[in-house]
């Protein structure tokens, strides 16, 4: 069973954090999105709010959505804090928490991502279309709110990311920037890939149709995989081939 991030804790490191940064200007952001809330999900429904505002939902209106939809599944926040707890643990631009919960769009799209999945399920699916499309327009970030992704994920970079609405992303999983998770187009049904426990996929890599990307492998930058890659193994170019099998979960490719 999976652990819990203590949202308490963390909370105080990200408030100790803020304030230790001297720049007057962005003690302003810091004080805003920061120090004006007394909880990580309180901080964390007002920046999806504000971020996803438009002239039909205002910034208010779309922060009372998202409190209410913690309320009812307080999971929500704690996938939050274990995916910004993976970005801070992976990424070595990351030197703190404050960095990607106000400044990395991969994030905080994703936390968008579960907010629209809950509409979803709720059977608001013009709502949970709306989340998706405004992370499309600020973003550049397209996922589906039926896909489903579990929690200590990371979108390093984000930019051009596509994930089908049938696609199955598990836990600790990394994609980088322009990855497709999409369908052949010849299908329905489940038709999008499916992406094991520490699978990661390369910057520009699509995965097309319904395959399956093995734990821990590795998919090179720019491959286009049409088959199923085996646990453990690396896959590279247009169509991938496996380069290695089996490889150390922990090796660095």
């Amino acid at each position: 069973m999976t652990l819990r991030p203590d949202l308490t804790a963390l909370w105080l490191t990200m408030q100790t954090q803020a304030c230790s940064c001297n720049d007057p200007l962005i003690q302003d952001v810091y004080a805003t999105n920061i120090g004006d809330h007394a909880s990580f999900p309180s901080a964390l429904a007002s920046l999806i709010g504000t971020k996803l505002a438009d002239r039909s939902i205002p910034a208010t209106t779309l922060t009372r959505l998202v409190t209410a939809i913690f309320a009812d599944n307080p999971a929500i926040p704690h996938e939050a804090a274990a995916d910004i707890l993976a970005i801070q643990e992976r990424d070595p631009a990351c030197t703190d928490l404050v960095t990607p919960f106000l400044f990395f769009k991969g994030w905080q799209a994703l936390q968008a991502y579960r907010v629209a999945n809950s509409l979803w399920h709720q059977d608001r699916k013009h709502l949970a279309y709306h989340i998706q499309s405004r992370c499309n327009e600020l973003f550049a970030i397209d996922i589906h709110p039926a896909a489903r992704i579990g929690q200590r994920v990371s979108f390093d970079h984000g930019t051009g990311i596509v994930i089908g609405e049938t696609c199955i992303i598990e836990d600790d999983v990394a994609l980088f920037q322009s990855v497709t998770l999409g369908g052949t187009g010849k299908l329905s049904g489940d038709r999008h890939p499916i992406v094991r426990q520490g699978a990661m996929i390369g910057a520009g890599a699509k995965i097309l149709g319904r395959i399956t990307i093995g734990e821990h492998a590795r998919i090179g930058a720019a491959s286009v995989v049409l088959e199923n890659i085996p646990a453990g193994s690396t896959a590279v170019g247009n169509p991938a081939r496996i380069i290695r099998h089996n490889n150390d979960k922990n090796e660095i490719i």
